[in-house]
């Protein structure tokens, strides 16, 4: 099993994920051409893709999806509210209603031999979630776009061999920063973002022995820097109520617009 950042940041967020026999997205927030590129670069194409995971409708998740899956005819999995956000959104174009695979959050499935348990997020879209995937006893959890996290959420996410988490920004940053009053409120809300210093705290309530790698992603452009990022969480590890610190384990951030290493989950 094998995971891949093509694209992630407040502009653009595309994930692959894939076994032998099977090759999904999650998300395709960026221009199908720039997918295709990230695809060719892992040595596989939008031909071989078996799936496209949303997680939901805002346009840094869907931007490339219609391109794509009309191009390929690959199956489209989310929920119902995100797939009757999408038609009526219209930005994806029309899509063949056979395209579209209603899926349901705490409801498993499978695909070839990857197993997938959408999870709730908190988010204001129409019906958001994130992913964890497992192949066999090797488990990946995708979780960006929460405002808050609970117990459900760390639930969710223990045991996992690779977290895709989510650090959007820097509380200071983004209260100071340009943005107009009701879009800070937004971002700051429960159904906003999660900062850097939440990401930590979320982050050292799912450590355990066997974790191998944290992606770090869905980094705000303007109200975020990746070294402090990686700093906060680092910190919020160390300094945490866990019996961790935070260079017992590999974290790295995940580039706007650059691939990231494939990390092999064996």
């Amino acid at each position: 099993m094998r995971l891949c950042s093509i694209a992630s940041g407040s502009s653009g967020n595309c994930i692959y994920v894939g076994s032998e026999a099977a090759h999904l997205l999650v998300d395709v927030g960026i221009s199908g051409k720039k997918t295709e590129s990230g695809l060719n670069s892992l040595g596989i194409t939008g031909r071989d893709l078996d799936g496209i995971l949303v997680t939901h409708e805002h346009s840094d998740h869907i931007h490339g999806l219609g391109v794509i899956a009309r191009k390929y005819g690959i199956p489209i999995y989310a929920t119902g509210g995100t797939v009757e956000a999408i038609r009526r959104g219209g930005q994806c174009g029309f899509l063949e209603d056979s395209l579209f695979h209603v899926i349901r959050p705490d409801e498993k499935m499978t695909i070839k031999d990857l197993t997938i348990h959408p999870m709730r997020i908190s988010h204001d879209a129409a019906e958001p979630v994130a992913y964890r995937i497992a192949y066999g006893r090797r488990k990946v959890g995708i979780c960006t776009d929460l405002g808050v996290y609970d117990e459900y959420t760390v639930d969710c996410l223990k045991g996992m061999d690779v977290v895709f988490l989510e650090a959007n920004h820097d509380v200071n940053m983004l209260q100071v920063g340009k943005y107009p009053y009701p879009l800070k409120q937004r971002i700051l809300g429960e159904k906003g973002h999660l900062s850097n210093e939440n990401s930590g705290r979320l982050l050292s309530r799912l450590l355990h022995d066997r974790l191998q790698t944290v992606f770090l992603g869905h980094l705000s452009k303007e109200n975020n820097l990746p070294e402090l990022a990686y700093e906060t969480v680092r910190m919020e590890i160390t300094l945490g109520n866990n019996p961790y610190k935070a260079e017992d384990f590999r974290i790295q951030v995940a580039k706007r617009s650059e691939r990231s290493p494939v990390i092999h989950i064996a």
